[in-house]
Parts: structure tokens; sequence; C-alpha cells
């Protein structure tokens, strides 16, 4: 689509001036945001967004949690200030009455797996620093309710921050991770699935899910590379594990959902508290590229679900 470029002696460009086929940023005014740099070594910065509507009445929960909300693109592009991401966090800040953090992180093809696993996780560390250190008073976010949302590669990042950090996310004290969303995570295999072989979406194909992971995995890695395939051949079980809470999103017509429902399915029968969802007639991004449609409302509803369900 003319926004990555990568030519055979391994010059990568990338457009600076990209026509979004997406609706314009939304000037959503109970919401304000900034920008705050979370790692000077890499350059990689981190939107904010907090509500300005009044907490709600007791008995409810007076202090706002946090989401952390973890773009797609493959690996290979996406950024905090797209508009569907931006727009996308607008929509959960308000809607979830929660403070939204959307860090970028490093992208393939300069920067192959695992480096964007890696700055997610340090995201999450940061979670504490970067509440004191911006404008939030920490008075108004409540650090033990802190929810992860992917979108795509962002909700295989989601799974494997919820393998790493493990139920109750101990190595982040005082910060605690709740449970994780997964919407139609960007997972792989060299065996194809029904879905994968069934008719292309309107913005996405085949072609350009193997081009992805061809960009991203590692040099000489398939895509049954324990980052691609959870289930893969050396992928690590997660048969002993205890995990937090994971609610999976998909659309009915995406080329993602046999994966999105297969790893639902097998974690529930290792007796893993997870829910499976998915929107008939939906392709990929119905939430990300139209966070203010109906399904999108009934989206945020079901996560709200989850986040009161799993708040305690």
């Amino acid at each position: 689509m003319g926004i990555l470029r990568l030519y055979s002696d391994g010059t990568v460009l990338r457009a600076k001036n990209i026509d979004f086929l997406l609706p314009s940023v939304v000037d959503d005014t109970s919401v304000v945001f900034n920008d705050i740099l979370f790692d000077k070594n890499h350059d990689l910065y981190l939107r904010l967004y907090k509500p300005t509507l009044p907490p709600p009445p007791p008995p409810f929960p007076t202090k706002l949690p946090i989401i952390i909300f973890l773009h797609g693109g493959g690996f290979c592009f996406g950024s905090r200030v797209w508009p569907n991401c931006h727009n996308c966090c607008l929509r959960i800040a308000s809607g979830l009455n929660a403070v939204v953090m959307a860090p970028d992180y490093r992208l393939a093809p300069e920067n192959r797996l695992p480096a964007a696993m890696e700055d997610a996780a340090s995201t999450q560390a940061l979670s504490r620093n970067v509440v004191e250190e911006s404008w939030l008073n920490s008075g108004e976010v409540d650090l033990e309710r802190v929810f992860v949302v992917g979108d795509s590669s962002g909700g295989n990042m989601a799974h494997h921050l919820a393998v790493q950090l493990g139920a109750g996310s101990p190595e982040l004290w005082p910060v605690r991770v709740r449970g994780y969303v997964l919407m139609a995570p960007f997972f792989g295999g060299v065996v194809r699935t029904k879905s994968e072989e069934g008719p292309s979406e309107a913005l996405l194909n085949l072609e350009m899910l193997d081009r992805f992971w061809r960009l991203s995995m590692p040099i000489g890695e398939t895509r049954d590379h324990p980052l691609a395939n959870p289930f893969g051949p050396s992928s690590r079980s997660l048969e002993t594990l205890i995990l937090d809470p994971i609610l999976v999103m998909v659309g009915g017509k995406e080329l993602l959902k046999d994966r999105a429902e297969d790893y639902a399915k097998r974690l529930k029968e290792m007796g893993k508290k997870i829910k499976y969802v998915e929107f008939e007639g939906k392709e990929h991004g119905f939430f990300t590229n139209d966070p203010y449609s109906d399904v999108s409302s009934e989206t945020l509803q079901l996560i709200e679900r989850f986040m009161i369900e799993n708040s305690s």
C-alpha cells in the first residue's frame, strides 16, 4: 500500500504522508491527552488519555482504572498518532471512564521480533512512573486495576505479556494487571486454517498476512515460531501456567477468526478463565477503524463487564 517499502539491498522506506482510508481524527472534548517519552534509548513515546467526566458516585470505585492499549499493524506499522489508534483510545477512555496508555513500539523489519515484545513489557513496568511523572494525580488512578487491550499484533503481544507476567503480575507490584483483552489476535502457523483460505477481506488478504510474518519474524524462522504460534512445536506449554482472565473478540468474516477461536478453545480446555466472542459478519479492525459505531459500543460494553467481573 506504499506505507512501507523494503528494497532488495535492505533499504527500508516509510511513507511520511499517508492517505488514511479511515475517518479523520475525532474531536472528543470529554478526553484530554498528551505524549510522554518513555524510552530514550529507542525514542519511543506513549500517548496518555484521561477522561474529564466526574467519577461515578459510591459504591462504584472513584479511582480510574488504567487500560494499556497495544496497537496493531502486523508488527510492521502503526502508531499512537495514527487516526485509527487515536480515535480508538479516545473512545475507550470516554466509554469506559478509564485512563488509557497507548505506547509505540519498535517496528519491523528494521527491528524484528522480539523487539516489539520487549518494548511492550517495559511499558507495563513503567506504569507507575508514567503516572507520577505526568499531569495525572496519583490519587486519580488505581494502579491495582490495570487491563491490557491488544489489537491484532497488539493482541498477540497481550498474550505473551499474560504468559510472561503470570496471574497477579507479581513482578510489577504495586501495579496489578487484572486481565487481558485480545481483539483479533495476530497469530500464525505453517498449516493454514479454513478462514485463512477463505475470501479476502476489504483491507486484508492472506498475502499481506504472510508478508507481515516474513518482515517481522527473526531471519530464517517460520510462522510456527513461538512468537507467532502459541501452540507451535517449539512453543512453551501453557498447560500448567496460571493466567489472569482473558477476553478474545473477533469478527466472523476475519481471516484470523479460526486461530482466535482455536486459541480460546484450547485455553478453556486447559482450565483457563477465558471468554470468546464472535461478531457476526464483521471484518478485521471493525472496532479500531470505527470505534463510534453501534457494534463498537457493544464491544465496549463487553469490555466493561469483563473489567467489573475481574476487578477484585
